[in-house]
Formats: C-alpha cells, sequence, structure tokens
C-alpha cells in the first residue's frame, strides 16, 4: 500500500517534468496519422473513433485506437489493445511493448478522449511523440495543443467543432 503511493508520486513528478519540459512545436503538416486514447470505462463504442478518423479523411491503415481501463480482467476480451495500470512502473516507464511501440510512434494527431483525470491516461498524453495533441477540457491544458471543450457523451459536437478547427488550421487534407 505504501509502494503504491511512493509509485504514484514518482509517476506525478515525472508527468509534471515531462509537461515542464514539453515545447509546442508548430507545423503547417496536413493529419495524415491518427493516434487515439480513450478510456473504456467512459465510453466504449471505439466504432465512433474509426467514423472520426474517416471523417477527417485519414485512412483506416493509419489510425491506431487504444483504449486504458482502471480494471484489468473484464475489458480483456472486449477490446484488442486495451491497458489497465499494471502497465505502468516508477518514474513514468512503461512495461508494456505494444504500449510503448504506441507512444514511440509519432502521429501527425493524438486525440485524447477522456474525462477522468487518470494518471496513467496523462501519462500516455504526455509521453507520447505525436507532433499535435487533441483533447477535450480537463483540469490542465498543458496536456493538449487544441482543446475543445465538449463533455463526453456530445461525440458529434466534439466531431463537428474538431472537423471546423483542423479545417481552420489547414491540418486536413483535400483528396
Amino acid at each position: 500500500m505504501i509502494l503504491k503511493g511512493f509509485k504514484e508520486k514518482s509517476n506525478k513528478k515525472y508527468l509534471n517534468k515531462l509537461l515542464l519540459e514539453r515545447q509546442v512545436q508548430v507545423a503547417d503538416s496536413k493529419i495524415e496519422s491518427l493516434g487515439i486514447i480513450f478510456n473504456i470505462d467512459e465510453i466504449d463504442d471505439f466504432e465512433r473513433f474509426r467514423e472520426l478518423a474517416e471523417y477527417i479523411k485519414v485512412r483506416p491503415n493509419r489510425v491506431k485506437i487504444i483504449a486504458f481501463s482502471q480494471s484489468e480482467k473484464e475489458m480483456q476480451h472486449t477490446w484488442d489493445v486495451c491497458y489497465n495500470p499494471k502497465d505502468f512502473g516508477w518514474k513514468g516507464a512503461i512495461k508494456n511493448a505494444e504500449l510503448q511501440t504506441f507512444l514511440n510512434t509519432k502521429f501527425d494527431a493524438l486525440i485524447s478522449f477522456y474525462d477522468k483525470d487518470l494518471l496513467e491516461l496523462q501519462l500516455i498524453t504526455a509521453i507520447s511523440q505525436a507532433q499535435f495533441k487533441i483533447g477535450i477540457l480537463q483540469s490542465d491544458e498543458r496536456f493538449n495543443d487544441l482543446i475543445i471543450k465538449t463533455k463526453l457523451e456530445e461525440f458529434d459536437v466534439f466531431k463537428e467543432e474538431l472537423f471546423k478547427y483542423l479545417t481552420i488550421l489547414n491540418k486536413i487534407k483535400n483528396e
């Protein structure tokens, strides 16, 4: 129990260090690859995210979606790529090779679609090598470059606003 508290403090310290060192780089590149992180305990319809990627004109083979769950047993059968707190070690260390691969991938954009301030979700967002990070409003605004203030239940509003702002920023490919 005490070690769990020390581990959490260690990860929070590492997260804060990442956020302080983060340098925002604005590029004129179009979004061709997309990573999506969501909390399966809050929203479990992952097909919405595939539709979202198609809506902003990202090819299906260039989209990677991962889910996070607080519980480890019940979600293993319903989702292919689902992570839990056991996949994280001390000082932000990632114990899962697939998750590490996701984090090392240089996506053009990363969508963090979760509402709860869970340390593990925040670590995934902060560690990700994505060039442009998008999310819904959270307690700490340093995680994302573009914040769309919506609720989780208002996914269609999020989708429309995302398309609108990506069009304004000239990030959507013309096919």
